[in-house]
């Protein structure tokens, strides 16, 4: 069977993983190259793969309640600042770090997607903001206008949440967004699923569109929450060192639990970095006015 030969297991192994369906075990290594053949896919062989999934695997970009494991509809707005779509968190405890912890934590509005570079490229020109050092003769390749913006410092992230009249996310209303209330390990579920996001076992080595993982999307429908790139956050380790979360593509899948923290100096940019931002709901009214 050729899909066995490109996995290196045996037919039999694939025949009893069709039997089982569902409920198959799959080794770990057998996993990873799995998830590797379908990042590595074409898009008409994905999109089957997304076709034949079971219903609850397709994701409804749904909220689940702290108090209830099921879902119901998404709740997303435009900003009236930057006009990014935003998805509602509700307010409530969730599950917090890698002790699972009760935290609560108020309502509030999380941008769906990372800046993109178009996002950024219309803040540069209403500000005067200088661009990122790595766009060619000041602009941004157009292939990349959906891509996350990238080589942007701490500062440069609150600069462009400043313009927009959102703010930078705090550790734990990224973590929120990211898991849900009850605990998952990943945005997803528990599951150790590196084709769900753009990690190092992925395979792409570069940024992303930030609308293309969508079988990884949150509780609450944020895409990116794992993987593309590292998210500044509004929480400082240090004077001048801030909480980064997220992992990027260049990361390995388990550095992308949402519950572990990462930190870096607010001067430092690099290929792999970014930012999304979120807004409470007197920031969002304010800005109408």
């Amino acid at each position: 069977m050729e899909f066995a030969e490109k996995l290196g297991v045996s037919d039999r192994i694939v025949s009893r993983w069709e039997g089982d369906g569902e409920q198959a075990s799959i080794r770990m290594v057998n996993q990873a190259a799995l998830d590797t053949l379908l990042a590595k896919a074409d898009k008409d062989g994905q999109g089957r793969f997304i076709g034949i999934l079971a219903a609850d695997d397709v994701p409804r970009h749904t909220i689940i309640e702290a108090h209830d494991e099921q879902t119901s509809s998404g709740d997303y707005v435009k900003h009236p600042g930057d006009g990014k779509l935003m998805a509602h968190v509700p307010e409530g405890i969730f599950l917090s770090g890698e002790d699972d912890e009760p935290v609560w934590v108020d309502e509030f509005y999380i941008d769906t997607f990372p800046t993109t570079n178009a996002d950024y490229a219309r803040f540069c020109a209403a500000t005067g903001h200088p661009v990122p050092e790595h766009w060619g003769n000041g602009r941004c390749p157009r292939d990349l206008y959906d891509h996350p913006v990238v080589h942007v410092t701490w500062r440069d992230a609150q600069a462009y949440a400043t313009w927009a009249g959102k703010s930078l996310p705090t550790a734990e209303q990224w973590e929120k967004a990211a898991r849900g209330t009850a605990g998952r390990t990943f945005p997803w579920g528990d599951q150790k699923t590196a084709a769900k996001c753009n990690v190092r076992e992925t395979g792409v080595e570069r940024t992303t569109s930030v609308s293309r993982y969508h079988s990884g999307v949150s509780p609450y429908g944020v895409y990116d929450m794992v993987g593309n790139v590292w998210e500044w956050l509004a929480t400082a380790t240090t004077p001048g060192r801030y909480e980064l979360r997220g992992s990027a593509f260049t990361s390995p899948l388990f550095r992308g639990v949402p519950a572990m923290p990462n930190d870096a100096s607010e001067s430092m940019h690099d290929d792999d970095t970014g930012f999304r931002c979120v807004a409470l709901p007197r920031q969002k009214e304010a800005h109408k006015r």
